[in-house]
Parts: structure tokens; C-alpha cells; sequence
């Protein structure tokens, strides 16, 4: 039941970073902008979960060439410079506007403020401030549970469900921006419960495509008695077996592997930060506070003992796939649809690796900007009419044919969590998980059509299953080990499969692959 009837030029779904920015950028072009946010905007989300890395490289042409050089390889060659370029002047320009409109308090180091991270819970409450006072309406606790078209299938609005009045909503729009991130199938990786691929669900059923959803296999190590993954201090550190012997060839960064298969193996991994200086540790705890929490109150010292670590699964948070884009403005092949952050692709700057943070970062906040301009643009260029038009909702799973959350949650805990089925990836261990999920979603076991407060959470169930058959399908058609997509019969790169992969669809799967060309050819051949 339409309980709030609503319109605006521009609705952005999500409000992380990318969300914010996306606001931002629409509300400073004059678009009346309303932002929904299955949370609280300025708190939900892994950015404001704790500390992250940033992009930012000064407008130096060595330093940049350095800066896109220096991952093309780790990523497979498949990232674009061009857009690569665009995404380091734009997260330069936003994070000196950080400082300078939103007075975010970057430290000093050497006499100029450091803008290569920010402090998460800083960042993302002064990012609420601002879009609030450039006149951004919010509401909070309001997840968007499908869009809505018009009869020429162009994108003009959304509906969802206001958690804290257990009504419904219905919002008009010009243009909708998908900034919902990434999904972890709720895995309990700090701040990612929120991450469940709703925005990839509600694009695929106004027709859109993904790209890259092969590159999902991020584990990131975190305590076993925390969840909190800041993967990056890792690599500061040596892995041991649970009886105390060197654990060879372990490690954060190409040795991740091997941590899953003695986890498989015996169930214990141990671990010290023991190669980081003094001056180094000073540093990371001025950077990462929340990392040493949970140490402090255990009494753990991780720079002087050990301590058991596990791999928490973060699927497309930390992968590349997502949303796949056709412009530079971030439009989606749906009219009026723009996806930004971990929602969309970020083959075009990270390839195929990313290891969240930095890259991601930089990311968010750019895509989110080109996405909130794109959207106000089409948006304007309607007029009028926008609100004229008639509409019908998409939403498919849950609400126009049943749809079993129960069984959804089962087959995710069954055939994505585990290591040896989604990371350690052979075609005997995927085709049988993909079947599994194929048959949750083909509902062959019965469900229901969903109402009123069940609804949001029967739709997150069915955008993590819609989420790992994107994945399973498009990690079968690659048949070679790229970047994160590794498959353990074919452990070596394939010259014939450089191409980025589009997979679609919701009840029959199809994948296609996508030519690189250009200056990204001639790097890698």
C-alpha cells in the first residue's frame, strides 16, 4: 500500500559515498534530488564503518603515468587509461572540495594536509551535512524495493517500504542513480550487511547488463573474533599454522590462497604483524583506530603475538563487477538508470583486482559525481513532462511471482560463503553451486509473494542469489586465470580471452564478451 507519493528530478538509491556525491552533483545543477537509504545515510555502508585509503595523486603527468601503470598489470590489462584519467582529476578535485566547502580536517603531515585517505565516520557525516544543507531531501530507513518505468521502458521513478512507519513509498523522477554497493552476501564484514546487490537486481530487471561479475572473489582476512577488514596491514604481517610453524607461502597479497586451503584444511590460521617498524605501527593506529579495538580490550598486542585469522567473504565490494556503464556520465543501457560505486563496473579503472579502498574510493566519489550530472542532465531535458507519464513497476522476484527467502539465505550460506567453492573455483564445484542456485530461483520449492515490511528482505534474497548466478556464470565462461577470476584448471592467462565479459539476464543467463581496444591493447600485447 502508496502510503507517501513523492516526485523529484533526481532519486539517488544508496547513500554512501557514491550516493552523496551523486546528490551533491545533481542538487548543484539544479535538480531536485531525493536520496533513499536502506539506513541512515552518513552511518550505513563500509566507508563509514572505519578508515580507507583514497586515489588521490597530485596533477604531476609522471606521478599519474606511475599511478595507472603501476596496477594495469595485477588487473589484467583490462582497465581503461582514459577513464582512469578522469577518475584521478575528479577525485582530485572533489577531495580538495572536501577540505575546502566541507572543512573535512585532513592531517598534516610535512606541512600539507595528506588527502590519500579519510577517516570513514568523519568523511560520511560531514558528506550528509553537505548535501543536506545544497538541499538533498533524505529519507532514511527507506529501502527501495523496485523501479519503475514508462512505457517506452525508460526509468521514472522507484517504490520501496519506510522501515520506521511500515508504509509504502512511490517516487516520480526524472532519472534514478543506483549507488547501492556492492553485495557481501552477508557475510558480517564490517559494514557491509547493507551490501546485498539490490541495485543489480533492480537494474536487471529494467534490462541492464553487468559486466566484470567474474571478479568477485575478494576474501578479506580479518580477525577471527571480530569482522573488522582492513586487509592492507597485512602485509606487514607473517602467517603461521595453528601449532606455530611458518606458514609458506601465506600472505595478503598472492598468498591468499593458500591461507583458505589450510583453513579448509585444519581450521586454524595464525597470524602476527611482525614486519612493521615502530614508526609504522604509530601510523596505523593513528589511521586505522578501529583495527586495534577489539586487540586492546582482548589484550592482544598483533605487532608482538599471535592471533587466528579468517577470510570474510566480500564478493563485489571488494571485486570490480557490477552494473555495466556506456558513457561517461555513467548511464546504464536503461534510459534514465546511471549506477555509480560498487553498483556499477570498475573494470575501467581497477581491471580485474581491486583490493577495496584507494582505487574503489576514488572510484565512488567520481562515478558518483559524472552519475549525479548525467542524471540532473536527462532529467532537465524532460521537463515537464516527467511527471506526466505513466507507470509500472519491475520488480519481479517476491512481488510478481513468489520467491522462498529462507531457501535464498540457505543456498547462499551453502554455495557462495565457502572458500572452496568461490574462491578456490573449478568447473566440477561451480556447475553443480550454480545449479543450487538455479533451482532457488526457478522457485521450485514454493515461496511467497512478499508484503509490507517482509518485502525489502525477501528482495535482498533474491539479489544475492540473482548476484552469485551472475558470478558462477560468467567465472565458467572464463576459462583462464585474470586478475581475481582464478580457476584452478586453468591456472595461467589466456592472450585469447583478453576481452571483458557482459553477462544478463534473470531467469535464462547469457554471457558476451567485450573487446579492449585501444591504448589498453597495446599495453597488454
Amino acid at each position: 500500500m502508496i502510503n507517501l507519493d513523492l516526485t523529484a528530478d533526481v532519486v539517488v538509491v544508496g547513500g554512501g559515498p557514491a550516493g552523496t556525491w551523486a546528490a551533491l552533483t545533481a542538487a548543484e545543477a539544479g535538480a531536485d534530488v531525493l536520496l533513499l537509504d536502506k539506513g541512515y545515510c552518513g552511518t550505513s555502508g563500509p566507508t563509514a564503518s572505519g578508515g580507507t585509503g583514497v586515489w588521490y595523486v597530485q596533477p604531476d603527468p609522471e606521478e599519474r603515468e606511475k599511478a595507472m601503470a603501476s596496477r594495469e598489470k595485477l588487473g589484467g590489462f583490462l582497465q581503461d587509461r582514459r577513464w582512469m584519467a578522469r577518475v584521478l582529476d575528479q577525485t582530485y578535485e572533489n577531495m580538495n572540495r572536501l577540505e575546502a566547502e566541507a572543512r573535512y580536517p585532513f592531517p598534516i603531515v610535512d606541512g600539507v594536509p595528506h588527502k590519500r585517505g579519510v577517516q570513514g565516520p568523519e568523511y560520511m557525516r560531514r558528506m550528509r551535512s553537505w548535501i543536506k544543507r545544497a538541499g538533498v531531501r533524505v529519507l532514511d530507513h527507506s529501502p527501495v524495493t523496485e523501479l519503475l518505468v514508462d512505457g517506452t521502458g525508460t526509468v521514472a521513478g522507484v517504490r520501496g517500504h519506510r522501515r520506521q512507519h511500515g508504509t509504502g513509498y512511490r517516487v516520480r523522477a526524472g532519472a534514478v542513480v543506483l549507488a547501492t554497493g556492492g553485495c557481501a552476501f552477508l557475510s558480517k564484514a564490517l559494514g557491509c550487511d547493507v551490501a546485498t546487490g539490490d541495485g543489480a537486481l533492480f537494474a536487471a530487471e529494467a534490462g541492464a547488463e553487468m559486466s566484470g561479475m567474474e571478479f568477485s572473489t575478494a576474501y578479506a582476512i580479518a580477525p577471527a573474533f571480530t569482522s573488522v577488514t582492513k586487509t592492507a596491514y597485512y602485509g606487514f604481517a607473517t602467517f603461521f599454522r595453528g601449532d606455530g610453524t611458518w606458514l609458506e607461502g601465506a600472505g595478503s597479497q598472492g598468498g591468499r590462497s593458500v591461507i583458505a586451503k589450510e583453513l579448509l584444511r585444519t581450521g586454524t590460521v595464525l597470524c602476527q604483524i611482525d614486519r612493521a617498524t615502530p614508526e609504522q605501527q604509530r601510523q596505523m593506529r593513528l589511521g586505522q583506530p578501529n583495527f586495534f579495538l577489539t586487540f586492546d580490550r582482548l589484550g592482544i598486542n598483533p605487532f608482538t603475538e599471535k592471533f587466528p585469522v579468517t577470510l570474510l567473504l566480500e564478493g563485489t565490494v571488494r571485486g570490480t563487477g557490477g552494473i555495466r556503464i556506456i558513457a561517461d556520465d555513467c548511464a546504464t543501457t536503461v534510459p534514465g538508470l546511471y549506477a555509480a560505486g560498487d553498483a556499477a563496473t570498475r573494470e575501467l579503472v581497477c581491471g580485474a583486482f581491486t583490493g577495496g579502498g584507494s582505487h574503489n574510493s576514488a572510484w565512488a566519489m567520481s562515478s558518483g559525481t559524472f552519475a549525479g550530472r548525467g542524471a540532473a542532465a536527462f532529467a532537465t531535458a524532460l521537463g515537464a513532462t516527467a511527471n506526466r507519464r505513466r507507470l509500472t513497476g519491475v520488480g519481479e522476484a517476491g512481488i510478481q511471482r513468489p520467491f522462498d527467502r529462507t531457501d535464498a539465505l540457505d543456498v547462499i550460506r551453502r554455495e557462495v560463503h565457502p572458500y572452496d567453492k568461490n574462491y578456490l573455483r573449478t568447473a566440477s564445484r561451480l556447475e553443480p553451486a550454480l545449479a543450487h542456485l538455479d533451482a532457488v530461483w526457478d522457485g521450485r520449492r514454493g515461496g511467497a509473494v512478499a508484503t509490507g515490511g517482509d518485502l525489502p528482505g525477501v528482495r535482498q534474497a533474491a539479489a544475492m542469489v540473482a548476484h552469485a548466478r551472475w558470478m558462477y556464470t560468467s567465472a565458467l565462461a572464463r576459462t583462464e586465470s585474470r586478475g581475481m577470476a582464478r580457476r584452478e584448471e586453468f591456472p595461467r592467462l589466456d592472450p585469447n580471452q583478453y576481452h571483458r565479459l557482459t553477462v544478463g539476464g534473470l531467469d535464462r543467463l547469457w554471457t558476451r564478451p567485450e573487446t579492449v581496444t585501444g591504448r589498453e591493447l597495446a599495453v597488454a600485447s
